[in-house]
Formats: C-alpha cells, structure tokens, sequence
C-alpha cells in the first residue's frame, strides 16, 4: 500500500511537470515572438499607434516581455523573481484586453489576452504546485 501511494504521487508530479512545462513554453514562445514583433514587425507598430500608445512604450513592453518569458524558463532563477514575471504578465494581458475593448476593436481580437490569461493562469498554478512551496507571499505574517 505505501509502495503503491509513492508510485501515484511520483505519477502525480511526473504529470504536473509535463502540464507546467508544456503551458509554460507556450506563454514563453508566445511572449518571445510578440516581442520580437514589436521591435521588428511595422504592422505591430502602427497597432500601438492605433490602440493610443507612444512609440517608447512598445520597446518597454517588448523588453519586459522578452525579460519575463526568460525567468519563467531559467529554473535556476528564484520563485519570487517568477512570481513577479507572472504578475507582470497578468497585469500586461489584462491591460491588453481593455485596450483593444477601449479602442474598438472586435470581441474576437480582444480576446486573445485572456486567452493566454488563462495559459498564464495553468502555467502559475503547476509552478506553485511542483515548487512545494504555494505561492510566494512577501511580508505574508499578521502581527497583532
């Protein structure tokens, strides 16, 4: 019976590896390419522009984007340095939708960001589970 629940939570994590790896390369490529389109793709420059944007802030996204799929992929970088990469990215594609919404954009166009939202949202929840730590809390202790 031991045997038996040692081989189920080593399947269990096996199986949580695979889910937080395969949902994190994805946001990461998909966060890699929208980078690299920014500084390089003319379309997705005149798409800031038409969302209301200056020019300065599409190079600040590309990079923090750029920064923050490679800390979600580096293991050896610390849980709260990815911690804040997926809050970054939470805050980035929450923003992206109400921007495309503000700007008139299709529902079908807008979506997108909650669409990676929700990979983010699988990605962060297996990293806090394989971690064997939960989620990172800074300051997290009351004090009466």
């Amino acid at each position: 019976m031991y045997i038996t629940l040692l081989s189920k939570q080593k399947n269990n994590m096996k199986k949580n590896k695979i889910i937080y790896w395969i949902s994190t390369a994805i946001l990461a490529l998909m966060m890699l390419f929208s980078a690299y389109s920014y500084f390089s793709n003319e379309e997705v420059k005149a798409g800031f522009v038409h969302l209301g944007f200056p020019d300065y802030f599409r190079i600040e996204l590309g990079t923090a984007k750029l920064l923050g799929a490679l800390i979600l992929l580096i293991p050896a970088i610390p849980a709260v340095f990815k911690q804040f990469a997926y809050a970054g990215f939470a805050i980035t594609f929450i923003s992206a939708f109400i921007a495309h919404m503000a700007a008139g954009d299709a529902f079908s166009h807008a979506v997108m960001p909650l669409i990676f939202l929700a990979i983010l949202g699988v990605s962060w929840f297996y990293f806090n589970k394989i971690s064997n730590q939960g989620p990172v809390y800074i300051n997290s202790q009351l004090k009466a």
